[in-house]
């Protein structure tokens, strides 16, 4: 600083670089008085400069320091009481992180006394600890926010057409041999050309990160030498995580993120971020306290009516952050707004949702959060998804968002899982999946289900049909984290593939499960690595494993490459007919002027589906025919043909008869002979047998002439 500190201005709330100096404005309603801390490295444990921020409005402190520039590392101390019995927990020997800092440079040292209570003693969090913890504390950076977009336009690709690619920046680039090794693990490699060509070569239009925004890995895990690899453990809303930038920490890891957007943009994928608003790294009432719990614990955290010394939490995550009052709700918007407009993103994915929507604690489809969402003509325009669970009483609430929403469909991936084990009793339900779960998202449309059968959190598509139970202990906790019961299908040796039975059998399982997914109504999500065969070693929680466990393999072998093969001529096949991604649900009528009902669920034997027949246990083949004819909405295609074989024999599916004289059918895919191309039936075939275990999609072309019937 070249000047005194000076009044300044109570909005934008953050440090804001002005070419000058710098306007400090953070929020601590309940403090007495807040002081900025300058440090010239992230671990100091003396600050180079100290000034309290001299303004004050409605809870907001603020103040203009000029001459400081971009790059100047700074954190906050809060004074205020320490009454953890009411809910406050001021202590001014806490160096803390600006909820509103653009960037944050360094990690949490748990060897620095960073709670704000003495540990060991009995009383707990009520024993005030006077320690210095700086030395330990990420500091926040001031940035420039100047950055050349070069032009750069959002892709806005419809929902209807979207297909969407959940990845780690690191797990997807850390091993990826075409990406230079200064960028492996960066947001710089996944902007890399090779990255880019992979995923439009695969033909997905959308990448789902996991959690970018700044991490702080938990105490437990950094005890035993772990680190937080997914990523759901916020510390700053408003800046990219440093661990994942090839350019460095001091503010470079801002641009390095909006190059990748950028480069994505060009190549027409959108980038979606998986965001954690609904708790932070600060955990329970014996967490350490490193942002919003030293700034204004009552004002920003849900606690317990009558016990505000606990944290009401609905996230299993120790917290839940209360976007019911005014300055949790006002963080979460200005980030939100924040990614879309500086920083450019397309949309987000929200986890444990429901919890941002608990004003009074139930569920509320009219709550604040999602109002304001509502009416933001900025964020209302972006795509919004819903993870529609969390722990909390009635936190299952599969299809109780409201539209714009789309949502993480749980039903739609145990579904599938079960029905192609082979559980009996799944048709009836797997209808509904395969044509856009109307029962769940009646009054929306198809596009509302975001439809997986895999995803970070679990078993990959290719442990799934490999391995009957988890194998965690890597993770740490003797195998007792993770889910004990995930729909997996296990077929012979776990892990085995010495027999070629069960390793063709697994092989064709993935590709019936991808097929399933991909040919559904609704948006498709792969996880990372699942179009190649990725492994995990059995692991189905691998959150903490930064190695070759979690990061995709690509060394593509011989099943790998046809795997991928299978999933990019799925995705062209989506693409190349209207059909199979539908504007609104099927009627199961037939449309004025339509030739066809705009779908027909058909037996076996070649006649429609009864409602007795939908509720056997033992239905475990249908076949679902999809008209081509146009309605309202949508454009005119092929009518297609999709028979599914869950059972475990062959069986002979009779091709239906149909108006409008004969027709021909042409197999698009059959799951069974992966590396087949197109090919027609004989029109004289009246029916086609299916394997055990199967899938085959089909499109209809009506014969021209009386001797394309003899051919």
């Amino acid at each position: 600083m070249n000047a005194p500190v000076r009044a300044g201005k109570p909005y934008p709330l953050g440090a804001i670089y002005d070419g000058l100096g710098v306007n400090f404005a953070v929020f601590a309603g309940g403090a007495t008085r807040v002081e900025v801390c300058l440090f010239d490295e992230p671990g100091a444990a003396r600050a180079t400069a100290v000034f309290d921020l001299p303004g004050r409005s409605d809870g907001v402190f603020y103040g203009y320091a000029p001459g400081l520039r971009p790059g100047q590392l700074y954190g906050l101390r809060a004074h205020g009481a320490y009454d953890p019995s009411s809910g406050r927990r001021y202590n001014p020997h806490k160096l803390l992180v600006d909820p509103y800092a653009r960037a944050i440079c360094g990690q949490v040292n748990y060897d620095a006394p960073v709670w704000s209570y003495a540990p060991g003693n009995e009383a707990g969090d009520l024993v005030f600890d006077g320690r210095d913890d700086a030395w330990g504390v990420p500091k926040g950076v001031v940035v420039d926010n100047v950055f050349d977009w070069e032009g750069d336009t959002r892709p806005e690709t419809p929902w209807r057409e979207t297909v969407i690619y959940e990845a780690h920046v690191k797990g997807l680039t850390m091993q990826h041999p075409e990406v230079p090794p200064a960028l492996r693990g960066t947001y710089a490699g996944l902007g890399s050309p090779p990255l880019i060509a992979y995923l439009k070569d695969l033909g997905v239009t959308a990448i789902e990160l996991l959690p970018i925004h700044e991490i702080a890995d938990e105490h437990a895990l950094a005890r035993r030498g772990l680190r937080n690899f997914w990523g759901y453990s916020t510390l700053g809303y408003f800046a990219p995580a440093a661990r994942y930038a090839a350019s460095g920490g001091r503010g470079e890891q801002v641009g390095e993120f909006r190059q990748m957007v950028k480069a994505m943009h060009r190549a027409g994928i959108e980038v979606i971020l998986d965001v954690v608003y609904n708790h932070t790294c600060e955990g329970n009432h014996l967490g350490p306290t490193l942002s919003l719990r030293g700034l204004d614990n009552a004002a920003y955290y849900r606690l317990v009516p009558g016990y505000p010394r606990f944290y009401l939490d609905t996230t299993g995550c120790g917290n839940s952050l209360d976007v019911g009052h005014p300055p949790a709700l006002r963080l979460v918007m200005d980030s939100l707004r924040y990614w879309v407009s500086e920083m450019h993103v397309d949309g987000f994915r929200f986890d444990l949702a429901p919890t941002m929507a608990r004003d009074r604690g139930e569920f509320d489809r009219h709550s604040r959060f999602l109002t304001a969402v509502h009416q933001d003509p900025l964020l209302s325009q972006v795509k919004l998804c819903a993870e529609p669970w969390d722990v909390g009483p009635g936190g299952y609430r599969v299809g109780g968002f409201p539209a714009p929403w789309t949502e993480w469909n749980g039903r739609y991936r145990d579904c599938v899982r079960r029905f192609w084990r082979g559980d009996e009793g799944q048709a009836a339900e797997l209808g509904y999946r395969l044509s856009g779960s109307s029962d769940l998202f009646g009054g929306r449309r198809p596009q509302a289900s975001v439809n997986f059968v895999t995803c970070h959190d679990g078993f990959t598509l290719r442990d799934l049909v490999s391995y009957s139970r988890k194998h965690n202990l890597a993770n740490g906790e003797e195998n007792r984290d993770g889910s004990d019961h995930e729909h997996s299908h296990n077929y012979g040796v776990e892990g085995s593939t010495e027999d070629r039975a069960i390793a063709g059998l697994r092989a064709r399982q993935q590709r019936n499960l991808l097929a399933t997914l991909i040919l559904s109504q609704g948006v498709p999500m792969l996880l990372a690595g699942d179009e190649r065969g990725r492994t995990q070693g059995g692991n189905n929680n691998a959150y903490c494993q930064d190695n070759e466990i979690s990061w995709v393999d690509w060394q593509m072998s011989a099943e790998g490459a046809s795997l991928f093969g299978w999933v990019r001529r799925l995705l062209a096949l989506r693409r190349a007919h209207p059909a199979l991604a539908r504007v609104g649900f099927f009627a199961g009528t037939q449309p004025p002027g339509g030739a066809l009902k705009d779908v027909m669920w058909l037996r076996p034997d070649g006649r429609e589906m009864s409602a007795a027949d939908w509720n056997l246990p033992y239905t475990r083949a249908l076949g679902m025919l999809i008209s081509g004819d146009a309605v309202a909405g949508d454009a005119a295609g092929d009518t297609l043909l999709l028979l599914i074989n869950g059972s475990f024999g062959a069986i002979c599916f009779t091709l239906p008869h149909l108006p409008g004289g004969p027709v021909r059918w042409q197999i698009l895919l059959d799951s069974r002979d992966p590396e087949g191309g197109e090919r027609w039936l004989p029109a004289s075939d009246r029916g086609h047998e299916l394997g055990e275990r199967s899938l085959v999609l089909m499109r209809m072309c009506p014969l021209l002439a009386p001797d394309e019937v003899a051919r």
